[in-house]
């Protein structure tokens, strides 16, 4: 839809009623007003004083902006590329992830657990997914986030009560527990593929960035307090890389969450130690040179944290990754190290996350990049295309060479014209077509078609996999410079 001058505010409105906002901003405060809905923008604008010109250019961008969104929306675009559903027979906020989906989640994990284990010095653990509510008393959950728990039992009547798992600190504590620790075994770092339960409202589940049940890239790294700024340091620095790798680091916002002095209740610890650990936080934000804010009230119940941010394509906020402090509930759990002096010692424990939780991430993926990802992390980075069943056999061979290099291929072997298929691929979003026929078949090679430059010429078959594997290696993002094809 496009704004004119002699549109009328009803028809406006009609079509979307957000454009009320910009009206009000504008002057026009009398928007719901009978007599104001038979009022073309210009007589309005007169009647107001506005400028119309300038009305209707902001009008429609604001309604260009609104049509992008609606594109980019992964609750509606995931659903349509096949990378996620619900079923209503299995529950609101319980997402099922076909073949494509399950694959991009994938590639993510391995990534980040390699990246984790290989390159940054942490350990893999893997924990039960529910415990006896004795667990939770402990680490003070129970108290403090009981009602948004999937409690198993009745307290009053059952022996045990159990709950399912809404993080996985307390259980990697024992892991830290079942050996004894020195001063030189610090910082200890221990991460895991956590599958987490919350028992969230329906009201505010959407999509795949709020959910019931969730993974996570969580991990705890338990240090000596000499250790606090260099350890909380490296954990901003690859929480910042993860991002600049998937091409985010320029979307997020960064955030200090503190407690809330009027209700201490809520929180371990006295006010020493809150505004201590907060200061930590703020100096570490301070010398990474990032802009942020402070929010009261929005830290966990043990420590503040750094939570990193991020808008959907409608401008609502989520926390995608968070940092935090924690100097208090090492005492619940009888956790110590042994100092060089042979005293017992309690750690600070930093939780954290490199990348946060499978499933907001996809989301913030697919709204990011409109469905057409960098190739390492496409579920399909190559489709074979050959002209005719002729080629059927040649096709063949450029897949499983392709197959035999990592790369995701598929080869289209219908009865269409190339013409059609070539089309049909890019409206999948693919990130190369190969074409092949009697002379690609002849001379070994490929007519390589991409979403980024169109037609890329023909290239020797060994060629283009080196190129490709490059690529997914690096997890370059190529930039596109054509023009995406029209339905």
């Amino acid at each position: 839809m496009k704004v004119t001058k002699d549109m009328t505010i009803g028809e406006l409105l009609m079509a979307d009623r957000g454009a009320g906002m910009i009206l009000m901003q504008n002057g026009m405060h009398c928007v719901g007003c009978p007599s104001a809905a038979g009022e073309t923008l210009e007589e309005a604008s007169m009647v107001h004083g506005m400028d119309c010109d300038k009305l209707v250019t902001e009008l429609n961008a604001y309604l260009e902006q609104l049509e992008d969104a609606k594109k980019r929306d992964h609750n509606k675009l995931g659903r349509e590329m096949e990378l996620f559903t619900t079923v209503d027979v299995i529950g609101q906020g319980l997402p099922l992830f076909p073949p494509k989906g399950t694959k991009m989640i994938m590639k993510l994990q391995r990534w980040i657990e390699d990246l984790e284990d290989k390159e940054w010095g942490y350990v893999r653990t893997r924990t039960p997914l529910m415990a006896k509510s004795d667990l939770y008393k402990i680490s003070g959950h129970w108290d403090h986030y009981k009602d948004g728990m999937f409690v198993l039992g009745d307290e009053e009547t059952d022996k045990e009560v159990f709950a399912l798992r809404p993080m996985t600190c307390p259980f990697q504590y024992y892991v830290y527990k079942n050996t004894q620790k020195s001063y030189r075994d610090l910082p200890y770092r221990m991460s895991e593929t956590s599958t987490l339960f919350r028992s969230e409202d329906s009201g505010e589940m959407h999509g795949l960035t709020r959910v019931r049940q969730f993974t996570i890239t969580e991990a705890h790294n338990v240090i000596r307090p000499d250790q606090t700024e260099e350890e909380l340091s490296n954990c901003f620095n690859l929480a910042y890389y993860v991002l600049s790798v998937l091409g985010l680091e320029k979307d997020v916002t960064f955030r200090l969450s503190k407690w809330d002095p009027a209700n201490k209740k809520k929180y371990l610890g006295d006010e020493h130690y809150w505004e201590s650990t907060q200061e930590v936080l703020r100096k570490l934000l301070e010398e990474k040179q990032v802009p942020f804010v402070e929010a009261d009230g929005e830290a966990a119940f043990y420590g503040p944290k750094i939570d990193i941010q991020a808008k959907n394509v409608y401008g609502k906020e989520d926390t995608m990754i968070t940092i935090q402090l924690d100097c208090a509930i090492a005492e619940n759990f009888d956790m110590y190290y042994v100092d060089q002096n042979g005293e017992k010692k309690r750690p600070y424990i930093i939780h954290r996350t490199s990348m946060g939780c499978y499933e907001r991430t996809l989301a913030w993926l697919i709204e990011k990049y409109a469905g057409k990802f960098p190739t390492w992390l496409c579920p399909e980075q190559v489709r074979v295309l050959p002209i005719s069943e002729k080629y059927a056999d040649y096709a063949e061979q450029v897949r499983k060479a392709l197959a035999k290099a990592d790369v995701d291929v598929t080869v289209d072997n219908r009865s269409e014209k190339i013409g059609f298929k070539i089309r049909e691929a890019r409206m999948d979003r693919l990130p190369y077509m190969l074409v092949v026929g009697q002379q690609e078949e002849a001379d070994g090679t490929v007519s390589v078609r991409s979403r980024f430059a169109g037609d890329e010429g023909v290239k020797p078959l060994d060629e283009f996999i080196a190129q490709i594997t490059e690529e997914i290696r690096t997890k370059a993002i190529r930039k596109e410079e054509v023009e995406e094809e029209k339905k």
